[in-house]
């Protein structure tokens, strides 16, 4: 699990980049709009937790039970928000389900670290 912490952490940094930017775009396009949705803004919030989770998961590497639960958190907090408010922005299903699969990995982290000790 070391070396997917390392380079989900990676991947989710250099995402963050992209969702960030594409979220700015959403978020431009709902307010020329006027149609009401925070795809946009939950865009940024999910960019936002792929690069603290990024940042998390880099730094924990190398094991801790409260690393673990911090992505955990992080990024199924990421993916609950860009899958209930992503709205037209369709792009932010995909960013989702990476944080869902980061999230997953880090319970199943959590779980065979407990049970190695």
């Amino acid at each position: 699990m070391k070396t997917w912490k390392l380079v989900s952490g990676i991947i989710s940094i250099v995402l963050f980049f992209l969702v960030a930017f594409q979220s700015c775009a959403a978020g431009i396009s709902n307010s020329l709009e006027e149609n009401g949705e925070v795809g946009g803004t939950a865009g940024m919030f999910v960019a936002f937790m792929l690069l603290a989770g990024g940042i998390v998961s880099i730094a924990t590497r190398k094991g801790s039970k409260g690393g673990n639960i911090a992505l955990i958190v992080l990024f199924l907090l990421g993916a609950i928000a860009g899958f209930t408010l992503g709205g037209s922005y369709s792009d932010l299903a995909i960013w989702s389900g990476w944080c869902l699969i980061c999230g997953g990995l880090a319970v199943v982290s959590l779980i065979f670290s407990n049970e190695s000790k």
